[in-house]
């Protein structure tokens, strides 16, 4: 599930990381032409370098770790 404020679906993420990775797009044209900061861009061509296509899913962004979280 894709939430409200995600610039762009997987499927378009995917898109953008293929552009760059393997067309060799630079990231400031490919992030201009999908519309997302150029920041964004570096990190999911990152991703998709690293996981390939599995790594540009929706992640929850539910943190990792709650040092002050109380116990249930």
């Amino acid at each position: 599930m894709i939430h409200r404020n995600a610039p762009l679906t997987p499927t378009g993420r995917l898109r953008l990381a293929r552009c760059v990775v393997d067309d060799g797009w630079d990231l400031r044209r490919a992030a201009e032409r999908f519309q997302v900061a150029h920041t964004t861009a570096a990190r999911w061509a990152g991703r998709y370098r690293h996981g390939g296509e599995a790594a540009m899913v929706d992640r929850s962004s539910r943190p990792h770790y709650s040092p002050r979280r109380t116990s249930p």
